[in-house]
């Protein structure tokens, strides 16, 4: 079984000698060869050029033993390709070229075109496939709804998402205007990722967990739901909704494969939760890769011993790796995982 089968398998919730093992936004600072073209490119131009994405999509499985590399691309090119565009702040986070919060501006966006627009990303993709070469699953991904119109109303990173949530509650017609020309657009993204090759689609709600238990479905759930909808039956579909593990049946009612989880939740307990149906990804904390190979270890095998009976677990991090990741550390994770049965026989 080679990893690309292996990490399907899982997905699908089948037993395994193993858990595969990927590791979320696996491109990043913390990689010297990635700091080094980030000295000639901005991160938009790697985005926007196949050959740099692909590069970097590559660059982790060239140096450990993943079983998935995962595209290197950003969420925010959808609403740059409705028409609003997206940059980085110097100070830190997203600044959008405006904010779409009014009828006039909300119209203005334009969702058609999806597959010509972000074609680059399709041209990136069959780069990594013909590298790949069947041995690895390659995952395609894009932003949720509710995640990419919170940065497209309140025009960047908030820290509060008083706008979009003011949306929500004042004017329900406009908000599900909004969402629905989001979704539709991300419905038309992932056809366009898998027709190019992508072997499973991952939904990031990054701000799913900013809901509550009375808005969750409302604003997020059922967007993904749709989405889930369009492709499910051609590939798995992983959701990793950040800060949602509460809301247990909404998160079941997307239909997902697979259920992302941070580190701030058991994951034993939350696959328990899921009544064992729905594999589960996650959730080593990020933090951990910045301390030293002998802690790596020690948290890896506690968190893989308390999901050794419970299969269709992907091993990931329970977000982002961080810029100040050691690479001394990834190697201690990779080999730990890939070498659990035989460390705990």
């Amino acid at each position: 079984m080679n990893s690309r089968t292996r990490f399907i398998a899982a997905c699908q919730c089948k037993s395994l000698n193993r858990p595969p093992i990927w590791v979320m936004r696996q491109a990043g600072r913390y990689l010297p060869e990635y700091r080094q073209l980030k000295e000639n490119f901005s991160f938009v131009e790697m985005v926007q050029t196949p050959e740099l994405a692909a590069q970097v999509t590559l660059q982790p499985l060239q140096r450990f033993n993943l079983d998935a590399a995962i595209l290197f691309s950003d969420i925010l090119v959808i609403p740059e390709a409705m028409g609003q565009a997206y940059a980085f702040r110097d100070i830190g986070g997203i600044e959008m070229e405006f904010k779409a919060d009014s009828k006039h501006k909300i119209d203005g966006l334009n969702g058609d075109g999806i597959a010509e627009k972000l074609k680059y990303v399709a041209d990136a993709i069959s780069l990594v496939k013909t590298e790949l070469n069947g041995e690895k699953a390659l995952i395609g991904f894009g932003g949720s709804p509710w995640t990419l119109a919170t940065y497209m109303v309140e025009g960047g990173s908030s820290k509060n998402y008083a706008g979009i949530k003011t949306l929500f509650y004042t004017d329900r017609p406009l908000f599900d205007s909004l969402l629905s020309r989001i979704t539709s657009a991300v419905i038309n993204y992932f056809e366009m990722q898998i027709n190019a090759g992508v072997d499973v689609i991952q939904i990031f709600d990054s701000w799913g967990g900013v809901l509550n238990a009375d808005t969750f479905w409302q604003a997020s759930g059922q967007y993904m739901k749709r989405i889930v909808e369009s492709v499910k039956g051609r590939i798995p579909v992983i959701v990793f909704s950040k800060g949602a593990h509460n809301w247990i049946t909404d998160l079941q009612n997307t239909g997902a494969n697979v259920l992302g989880l941070d580190w701030t939740y058991p994951i034993d307990r939350f696959y328990d939760d899921l009544g064992g149906t729905t594999a589960v990804q996650g959730n080593l904390d990020p933090v951990l890769l910045n301390t030293t190979p002998e802690v790596v270890r020690q948290e890896a095998n506690h968190l893989l011993r308390k999901m050794s009976s419970r299969p269709g677990h992907i091993f990931n991090l329970g977000h982002g790796i961080l810029p100040d990741a050691k690479i001394e550390c990834m190697e201690a994770l990779v080999e730990t995982v890939t070498n659990f049965n035989e460390l705990s026989d």
